[in-house]
């Protein structure tokens, strides 16, 4: 084996020019290979961040809707949700939390400057529910939520927007023609799978804002609860003690429908797993055939070397190389050209991916085992795309390989 290795070491650089064009199918192909499986991984991982920083083991529960003359509502147009229901969803056995929350469009003013965001009213349990960290300042309390304070957190977006690189903790600002403090500002989160900016919003406490910004017909309604479990494994029991739970406080015939809608978080995060499951497949699946590509070049280039090297391979057998000696060497160039191949393609594939997150701000991810995967494909089409060339090589006749011009 190492002399078969030596011989095609000494053929190969005998046509540099040669092995290096027949070497660019495989290049390319484990490129393509590497830079389209870091990209699938990559919007997989920020996928699973999203929807884990949603809460994994997050329900969302909405009003239901509303019918008028035959006619139904929008999603939410009911007002089924109230205070006294979270009070009742607290003492389940498998809720951890539970947050009440409104929230709406609303213009911020500052000096000369506004900025027209989301206002979502909570209580702090928002924060760690929502995966928002506090950059500067500090959160509202559940004192401004029993008092309804004037208070405020903004996202990175809207601090930027409306303070620049002033200092916006303590500022006061009017939202509605409104005065509210800002007492904190969050960490920048960057923006969602989808594209919209997660850090596009400001908190304020969910009473104030039911009473200062967006009134309801009736008096204490909510928009929405968010209803959290202590890990995902109780997610399905608490999602059926939170539904008996609210069509008792509803009084609902055992017949009747829910007059509320429930949102499993955890079926967003399968669907999204599975969705980016699928694009990375098709991704690969689309690279490996460059790489496949590549592999018939090699086949081609190395039955034109057997045809060229008729003459030496009747020369070599002649003075008792065995057929086995001789498909070794002819195998043995096949896979150091693939494996070359796949080695410069790999490098090739992690450059593409740090460009492709430099230039287009895409998210990659360069597992250790795609690594390992495209380099071990790159050998198996060496391999099984050499076969047939070692293999008729090495069944030459001695004698018309030696009349061979």
């Amino acid at each position: 084996m190492p002399e078969a290795i030596r011989s095609a070491l000494d053929s190969l650089l005998a046509n540099k020019t040669r092995s290096a064009l027949t070497m660019i199918g495989i290049v390319v192909g484990v490129g393509a290979v590497i830079a389209m499986t870091a990209l699938a991984l990559g919007a997989a991982a920020v996928m699973d961040e999203f929807i884990s920083g949603r809460g994994a083991n997050v329900l969302l529960i909405f009003p239901g809707t509303v019918s008028s003359g035959g006619a139904r509502g929008a999603a939410g147009s009911a007002a089924t949700l109230t205070f006294a229901d979270t009070d009742a969803l607290r003492g389940g056995i498998f809720i951890d939390e539970v947050l009440p929350e409104t929230y709406g469009g609303a213009q911020l003013v500052w000096r000369n400057k506004n900025w027209n965001t989301t206002i979502v009213g909570s209580t702090p349990g928002v924060l760690e529910a929502r995966s928002h960290k506090i950059e500067h300042g500090e959160a509202f309390s559940d004192m401004d939520v029993t008092t309804a304070s004037k208070v405020c957190i903004l996202g990175a977006t809207v601090a930027r927007n409306l303070f620049g690189d002033e200092y916006a903790v303590g500022r006061v600002l009017r939202i509605k023609n409104v005065p509210f403090r800002v007492v904190a500002v969050l960490k920048a989160k960057g923006p969602s799978p989808w594209g919209s900016d997660q850090d596009d919003l400001a908190l304020t406490p969910v009473t104030t804002a039911q009473r200062r910004l967006f009134r309801s017909a009736i008096p204490g309604t909510l928009k929405r609860v968010t209803v959290r479990a202590s890990d995902k494994d109780t997610l399905s029991l608490m999602k059926e003690e939170t539904r008996a739970i609210l069509r008792q406080r509803h009084r609902l015939p055992a017949a009747a429908a829910d007059d509320f809608v429930i949102y499993d978080m955890t079926q967003t995060l399968e669907d999204a797993t599975a969705s980016t499951r699928v694009m990375g497949l098709l991704l690969g699946a689309v690279a490996s055939i460059s790489l496949l590509i590549g592999g018939v070049g090699i086949m081609n280039i190395m039955l034109v070397s057997v045809q060229e090297r008729t003459g030496e391979i009747g020369i070599r057998m002649a003075v008792g190389a065995r057929s086995l000696d001789v498909q070794l060497q002819f195998l043995a160039e096949a896979v150091i050209l693939s494996l070359s191949g796949g080695a410069v393609g790999i490098a090739l594939g992690m450059l593409a991916s740090r460009a492709l997150t430099e230039r287009f701000g895409w998210p990659t991810l360069i597992s250790a085992e795609s690594v390992l995967t495209a380099f071990g494909f790159s050998a198996f089409v060496g391999v099984f795309f050499g076969l047939w060339p070692a293999w008729r090589a090495s069944r030459l006749n001695v004698v018309d390989a030696l009349r061979h011009e």
